[in-house]
């Protein structure tokens, strides 16, 4: 009996820490002013670049009568998750093993690992409220229709950002340094936002990079993505490249991460 009434404190207190830590890391997030600049601000700066251009508004025989505005939707969505996951959070992560706040935390109930769920937590957090935002932007200012599929877009945003936060997190296990982290995301990014369409769109890609591109992480998510907004459920290979990454890399992560 006595088991059971000290248990469940102690279970409250847990998650309402992690509750406390979440916030604190938000606020830390947001004072920063460089994660909500590249991680929300530019992908809507794009859109808004994209939607005023008069050649993305009409419809392409090449994506099946879709505007290229419609095609760059789930692009912009990708380059959000892809921003947060490669430079914000392994930057944080490893910055904070630098400076000794991991090895500090080992010593108080609070514990590096609940710190490391809190950023997870704000990150997805923030990804939700982006991708939000730029739908409601692009079909409010733009006449983008939102997805036809909305279950099956939900599901692949949440895989695309499973399998980013995996990366991420990677990153963060093997960098020494925030800047080393930064870098490597750096160049980790670009590569991903090429195979994920953000400068040829996928399906006007050549043959050999389109068979590249769905075996990548963003370049799976952005089909999943495209696939829902027309009303298809995504295909099950592009959610299982996902799954894989978030699998392998995460795991990795974990057996990796050094908290000082």
């Amino acid at each position: 009996m006595s088991v059971t009434t000290t248990a469940a404190p102690r279970a409250t207190g847990s998650r309402s820490g992690l509750g406390r830590l979440a916030v604190t890391e938000l606020r830390l997030f947001i004072r920063e002013r460089v994660g909500p600049i590249w991680g929300v601000g530019l992908p809507l700066v794009l859109l808004v670049v994209f939607g005023s251009i008069p050649s993305f508004k009409e419809p392409q025989r090449d994506f099946g009568g879709a505007t290229k505005l419609e095609i760059y939707v789930p692009v912009l969505i990708a380059f959000s998750i892809a921003l947060l996951a490669l430079s914000s959070l392994p930057t944080v992560l490893a910055g904070y093993r630098e400076k000794g706040v991991l090895r500090r935390l080992r010593t108080t109930p609070v514990g590096p690992a609940r710190l490391l769920t809190a950023q997870l937590v704000v990150n997805v957090a923030v990804t939700m409220v982006t991708v939000i935002a730029l739908l409601v932007v692009a079909s409010v200012a733009y006449g983008v229709a939102l997805p036809k599929q909305p279950a099956g877009f939900v599901i692949g945003v949440l895989f695309a950002a499973a399998d980013l936060q995996a990366v991420g997190l990677f990153v963060a296990a093997t960098a020494g340094s925030g800047r080393t982290a930064q870098a490597v995301g750096t160049l980790l990014f670009f590569p991903m936002m090429f195979f994920a369409g953000l400068w040829i769109p996928i399906a006007q890609m050549p043959g050999p990079l389109r068979s590249i591109s769905h075996g990548t992480p963003l370049g799976a998510a952005v089909q999943a993505l495209l696939r829902a907004s027309a009303g298809h459920w995504p295909n099950g290979w592009q959610l299982l490249v996902m799954a894989a990454y978030a699998l392998v890399l995460g795991l990795a992560a974990a057996k990796l991460f050094r908290w000082e």
